[in-house]
């Protein structure tokens, strides 16, 4: 009999496969392609850039099911452990009608090739089944993290404007169906009390309640903690690393709540998808808007996370500095032990924390916002959607009649690690935000950072943009019309 602890279950197709320890590195891509046959599914960045991976997870949440796209080429598979797998093959019975999503796309002329056509599909699949009225905005959110070389998008843009209106299916994969209750039945039979054990390569553990992920990792400290992999991924697919023992934090329900309390202090748990702790920050905040739609891709945000993100510490992680500028503080433990480090003492070097050896991130407690607060935040990069940032800056001022009385500013690509700007901080508390004010910050900006030159910008370029972005700060007070996007200030 096999052994359940040892094997990852999840539906495909209405049927539960059962992959028996499989290595823990190995991607949900490589399952479907090599184990199952799902050749629609592609390896082409092999990263979670391109989309042409793309397939839809479905996760009981209660009475409903979650659904949302993901890059199956960086998601390993034991990640997929209790949910539903649905690929373009998903879609259509082999006798029957094209689903209206497929139909549109074929009605619209939105493949060529076809190479990246499945990615599509899905990706506006998920969008179909999550919302109904989607507009044009909604449509082009959905795609940011596909690429096509061939139809100029235009079509397939087209097709998720009509798939809409096309008549529902009757039978699989109507809005219907995928709540029905042979579904969340399927998945409640294979849902897990037990933890996951995978003893093959190094091991692979997902432990099902916070206390024992913290005796797991206060016992095998050298091990290596997994929240959405989409940074780890590639350390499998493009570094070709042999990881150490893998302890994953997606089963542990008290990681993926978020809460309210600490004087109204938001609370985000290291397990929180950073599409689900966007939508939480960003009603209090909606200067982050911009910045939130153009994190990364859908894809992307479903299955990384927020504390994830953190923990990683890339100097070009955008998260970061925004956290820095609202003054965000982490719960840290290690066993039973507790504490809590502001976000700014986090960062000891580049890639190094100040987490010690079996310690892990339980959550981002981010203090509420208060009459004389705001914010900015900027994300400049080569590329709209799903670029990686040369640099990323968020401000943050309190201010009353008599000034600026303290203020925050968080920077990504100016140093090693996330910075906040103290000296350009201490240009402007005690004074009034004006020309005189800005230009100081700007010249004390030379003595926080000394930024590298890259393959993204310059030193000089960094230095000079930042700037910038301070000098916008002040201009749009004085004319909001100057308050505009990035792409509009580049154009």
């Amino acid at each position: 009999m096999t052994d359940s602890v040892a094997t990852v279950r999840f539906v495909l197709d209405n049927k539960v496969v059962e992959i028996h320890n499989p290595p823990p590195t190995e991607s949900l891509l490589q399952c479907l392609r090599e184990r199952l046959g799902r050749h629609g599914v592609k390896e082409g960045c092999a990263e979670g850039d391109c989309g042409a991976c793309t397939v839809v997870l479905g996760e009981a949440q209660g009475d409903r099911i979650d659904y949302r796209a993901v890059n199956a080429c960086i998601r390993m598979l034991p990640t997929v452990d209790g949910r539903e797998v649905i690929t373009a093959e998903s879609l259509t019975p082999h006798d029957g009608p094209l689903h209206p999503v497929q139909q549109a796309m074929v009605d619209c002329h939105g493949s060529q090739c076809g190479f990246c056509t499945p990615g599509f599909v899905m990706s506006l699949f998920a969008l179909w089944l999550g919302r109904p009225q989607a507009d044009r905005d909604d449509v082009l959110d959905a795609l940011s993290g596909n690429l096509c070389r061939c139809t100029g998008y235009r079509p397939i843009i087209d097709a998720g404007l009509l798939m809409n209106r096309l008549p529902e299916p009757t039978g699989t994969w109507s809005r219907t169906d995928s709540q029905s209750s042979d579904r969340l039945g399927q998945l409640a039979a294979i849902s897990r009390t037990e933890s996951l054990k995978l003893t093959s390569g190094a091991g692979f553990t997902a432990p099902r309640s916070l206390d024992e992920l913290a005796a797991v990792l206060e016992a095998q400290p050298q091990s290596l903690v997994l929240a959405g992999g989409t940074d780890v991924g590639l350390w499998v697919t493009k570094q070709l690393r042999e990881l150490p023992p893998v302890v994953y934090i997606g089963e542990v329900p008290e990681l993926r709540t978020m809460s309210v309390h600490d004087q109204g202090a938001r609370v985000i748990g290291a397990a929180v998808s950073l599409t689900d702790a966007f939508a939480a920050i960003v009603p209090d905040w909606p200067e982050l808007h911009e910045l939130a739609q153009r994190f990364a891709s859908p894809p992307v945000c479903n299955s990384g996370t927020l504390c994830g993100n953190i923990a990683n510490g890339s100097p070009i992680g955008d998260s970061m500095p925004v956290l820095l500028a609202l003054g965000a503080q982490l719960d840290l433990r290690c066993g039973t032990r507790h504490r809590r480090v502001p976000l700014d003492e986090f960062y000891l070097g580049y890639r190094r924390n100040a987490l010690q050896p079996g310690e892990f991130v339980a959550a981002v407690r981010i203090p509420a916002r208060k009459p004389g607060d705001s914010l900015a935040a900027w994300k400049v990069s080569k590329r709209w959607d799903q670029d990686i940032s040369a640099i990323c800056a968020a401000i943050w001022l309190h201010e009353t009649v008599d000034g600026v009385v303290s203020a925050r500013i968080g920077f990504g690509g100016m140093a090693a690690i996330p910075m906040r700007a103290r000296q350009a901080e201490a240009a402007l508390i005690g004074k009034a935000l004006d020309q005189s004010s800005t230009e100081a910050a700007i010249r004390a900006l030379n003595d926080d950072f000394s930024p590298l030159t890259d393959m993204r910008a310059s030193a000089a370029y960094r230095l000079q943009v930042a700037g910038n972005l301070l000098r916008r700060l002040h201009l749009a007070r004085r004319r909001p019309e100057l308050a505009l996007r990035i792409d509009q200030v580049s154009a």
